[in-house]
């Protein structure tokens, strides 16, 4: 009975898919990777790394992870010769070690969501209308997101029109 009500509800929502298409057209777009995709957002990604601060950030970031391998080598290398007192020093160093490296971690994805955020509220609304402006033109009917979709027909995909059609609105 179970297996039934599947069946039929997957042949009418088949049913439905095959109406809506023979009206028009389906499409899928991925709004951020458009989004994101644009020399804007390109531009902006590029400027943020060149800054000093990002630059500071990243080398801390390398620099405590190269520390923490060269810890955990000497550990793994020497640890059995070692006092108590010299095996809770490097574990006590390498506690500090993580907790530097999750503080930078979390300072470089407060920073990066910040960009996304001033990218996605800079190009929305033209996105939006670049958007609309598609649809109109492609005939679509129905606008599926990217990330719903597990599989499409490259032809269907209107994320590289949406990011060309960006660039030209934003230049």
């Amino acid at each position: 009975m179970r297996i039934t009500k599947t069946l039929l509800f997957t042949l009418a929502t088949l049913f439905a898919i095959t109406a809506v298409a023979a009206e028009g057209k389906i499409a899928v777009v991925d709004f951020s990777k458009a989004l994101f995709g644009t020399d804007v957002a390109k531009a902006r990604l590029k400027q943020v790394e060149s800054e000093s601060d990002y630059t500071a950030m990243q080398a801390k970031y390398e620099s405590t992870v190269a520390d923490m391998k060269a810890l955990k080598k000497d550990v793994d290398a020497k640890s059995m010769t070692w006092s108590d007192e010299q095996k809770q020093e490097a574990q006590k160093k390498m506690e500090f070690l993580r907790a530097d490296l999750e503080l930078t971690t979390r300072k470089v994805q407060a920073d990066q969501k910040a960009l996304q955020q001033s990218i996605v509220q800079e190009l929305r609304p033209k996105a939006g209308e670049a958007l609309q402006e598609l649809i109109k033109e492609e005939g679509v009917v129905l606008l599926i997101n990217a990330e719903a979709v597990v599989t499409v027909a490259p032809e269907l995909d209107l994320t590289a029109k949406l990011t060309d059609r960006l660039n030209k609105k934003t230049k």
